[in-house]
């Protein structure tokens, strides 16, 4: 069985957890106290010298780090992988946009307002960090305008990795009221089999 080292309001730690419940892949989840600073630790080192969740532990105890490989690993032979070489790539230019375009301008100003404890010290940032975060939902909008999810109208790993944080924006303080076609995608990614939330 695997196992899933993670936080669980964390976006990335959550594209892992909800991909592999709605493969019906076994897994267990072990919180990892990062308060504490246990990830700098030696034994956590040994899992991600990155010191960072999620981290997955597989059948044969190899560990693989980062999220959207964790994706791709879990996905590839499923439904959730579209099969043509162009819809491979496709997927992976739009969890390239979630990792560069996307976390770290949402996922970022979440923290700093929802778990950092001062978000005052963060003010600069925010401010910074806004328009950018913006700018990512915008291109979104623009793109499901006309399509169902973000390829071959199919769900995949793509809106998976996207709406790991796109879900939360709100609690950044971005306004989703102003984009329909994303509230609209959102509630279909809500629809799918096997869905669960980020806080089950």
């Amino acid at each position: 069985m695997y196992t899933l080292y993670e936080m669980p309001l964390s976006g990335n730690c959550y594209k892992a957890r909800l991909c592999m419940q709605q493969l019906g892949i076994p897994f267990r989840r072990v919180d990892v106290d990062l308060i504490s600073g246990v990830q700098y630790g030696d034994a956590f080192k040994r899992m991600n010298l990155n010191s960072k969740v999620p981290v997955l532990q597989l059948d044969d105890h190899t560990f693989l780090a980062e999220s959207n490989a964790m994706l791709w690993y879990l996905a590839e032979g499923t439904h959730l992988l579209p099969a043509s070489r162009l819809a491979h790539a496709q997927v992976l230019q739009w969890m390239f946009f979630e990792q560069y375009s996307h976390e770290p301008y949402i996922a970022t100003v979440r923290y700093w307002l929802r778990f950092s404890g001062n978000p005052a010290a963060y003010r600069a940032d925010i401010q910074r960090c806004r328009p950018r975060g913006y700018k990512a939902l915008d291109v979104m909008e623009q793109h499901l305008q006309k399509h169902l999810f973000f390829v071959e109208n199919q769900y995949s790993i793509a809106d998976i990795a996207l709406y790991a944080y796109t879900h939360t924006a709100q609690e950044g303080e971005f306004d989703l009221q102003r984009y329909p076609a994303i509230r609209a995608w959102l509630r279909r990614i809500e629809t799918t089999s096997a869905f669960v939330s980020m806080a089950a």
